[in-house]
């Protein structure tokens, strides 16, 4: 499968509908992000159970800012529409393919549970500053 370009519109629904979505958010005139684009363009065609996807900054400010993008090329994971990786810095071919295995590999049951409990942990540090 090859590489998909994702919009503010097709943003949420593509990370909604699809179990793994690796986005590389990245610019024409950003040399790393260059560098990288084959890297991620032969993952897509070899992982055809992942969607990976492309947000041009550029072009596309608001869902940037919205992410919190300061630095490109940014690579974002998500697993059942949770973010497990956020970094930027273009990979090279071998780390990237080792966090694919990765994330492949997680228990998203696990992943939940922990995400659960820290949850309310920040719930229970909240209700102390309140009534400390």
């Amino acid at each position: 499968m090859a590489t998909v370009a994702l919009t503010k519109d097709t943003f949420d629904e593509t990370v909604r509908d699809n179990e793994t979505v690796i986005v590389d958010f990245w610019a024409e005139w950003c040399g790393p992000c260059r560098m990288f684009a084959p890297i991620f363009e032969e993952a897509s065609e070899k992982y055809d159970d992942i969607v990976f996807a492309k947000v041009d900054t550029d072009a596309e400010q608001e869902l940037a800012t919205q992410f919190g993008i300061r630095s490109i090329p940014t690579l974002m994971v998500f697993r059942d529409q949770i973010v497990l990786f956020a970094q930027p810095g273009a990979l090279p071919g071998h780390v990237f393919e080792d966090l694919i295995s990765q994330v492949k590999a997680l228990d998203m049951d696990e992943v939940r549970a922990k995400l659960a409990e820290q949850d309310g942990q920040s719930d229970h540090e909240h209700e102390e500053a309140e009534t400390g």
